[in-house]
């Protein structure tokens, strides 16, 4: 699983000392303005290493800028860069095992706030403009922050569930996935702020997706003695549609959708995809397996294009590739090391 780390300790402890630490960091500041739209990647770095970073990747002048957090602020990014969410107009930047959440300006990567006191903080999801809920890898718990001031105002308990991955949401229910050691989809009223419910599945459900039609996929790794799975599950009733069971050893993950959210697409070592009102899983890959550690993938909302992020040794520098929805290549970025999650920015509609 991605990103499988401890908490650790912001350098930055209180929110005064952010500007100091930005100013009289150990690398110099630059001006960025990048106001078209983009992708941003995120690499983990090594576990305790300090070397996560962000990139930003122009697609129509295939130039990718490295480093741009560092570049921006003067700072490093810090230990394990986990995923990243654009909403209304500010970046989101969920830094794991620093345990924070950097809350930056899109378009000059500068940071204007942060939010801290959460453990092992994993994603962040915005169920109304007033509330972000933010999961977390060692805290039984979902905090739940006012986005306006960046200030944690509650937590939702998970009865018993020691972690919290990935959200999708349907109406005024969000779902969220158990990764760790457990084998169930919570489902949390977001109007109250309350867990209400849960749906079992397969042993350790390992990400996320809903599509056009209400329909909520997750995939589970499976143990000795239950294959891993696929499930689509009807968001409206929480009842199972289907499941797609794979061989033993096989190791489906990374679940995305297109823009229109008719189509699934997941790693199995090749990368694979299905129209979401599929009967049976596909028989030819979309992208296969070519000695390339596919680590994580994402799919462009309005062009269709796919995104690909090799990890290669885990040491080096990754790579992404991209390729068009027929699957052609289309460009290779050299990135920051263990490339593993993508946020995709629209001026026009963030």
């Amino acid at each position: 699983m991605r990103g499988f780390f401890r908490h650790i300790s912001l350098v930055c402890a209180h929110t005064l000392l952010l500007s100091a630490c930005m100013e009289y960091g150990p690398h110099a500041e630059e001006a960025f303005e990048r106001s078209q739209r983009g992708v941003f990647i995120l690499a983990e770095g090594n576990f305790t290493w300090e070397n996560a970073s962000l990139a930003f990747y122009d697609p129509a002048a295939r130039k990718v800028d490295e480093e741009v957090f560092l570049r921006a602020n003067g700072m490093k990014l810090g230990d394990v860069a986990q995923s990243m969410t654009i909403h209304r107009g500010r970046g989101y930047v969920v830094v794991n095992n620093s345990g924070v959440v950097y809350v930056i300006d899109p378009a000059t990567f500068r940071v204007e706030g942060f939010i801290q006191g959460v453990v092992s903080p994993r994603y962040i999801h915005f169920p109304n403009d007033t509330t972000a809920y933010i999961t977390d890898l060692y805290d039984p718990r979902i905090t739940v922050v006012d986005p306006r001031n960046n200030s944690i105002r509650g937590r939702i308990g998970m009865n018993g569930h020691k972690s919290t991955e990935q959200m999708a949401q349907w109406g005024d229910e969000v779902f969220v996935n158990c990764w760790s050691y457990d084998d169930k989809i919570l489902v949390v009223d977001a109007a109250r702020d309350r867990l209400v419910d849960s749906i079992r599945v397969g042993w350790q459900p390992s990400s996320l997706a809903i599509d056009r039609r209400g329909k909520l996929w997750t995939a589970t790794d499976g143990r000795a003695d239950e294959p891993p799975a696929l499930y689509r599950i009807d968001a409206a009733t929480r009842r199972i549609e289907q499941t797609f069971l794979f061989p033993a050893t096989a190791h489906p993950a990374e679940l995305a959708l297109n823009g229109t959210r008719d189509t699934l697409y997941y790693i199995d070592r090749s990368v694979w995809r299905m129209p979401v009102t599929a009967k049976s899983l596909p028989e030819e890959p979309f992208l296969p397996y070519a000695g390339t550690l596919y680590y994580g993938l994402a799919v462009d909302p309005l062009t269709g294009e796919v995104y690909v992020a090799d990890a290669i040794d885990y040491q080096q520098h990754g790579a992404v590739y991209r390729f068009t929805a027929r699957g052609e290549a289309v460009d290779t970025l050299r990135v920051g090391i263990i490339p593993g999650a993508f946020c995709f920015k629209n001026p026009t509609t963030h």
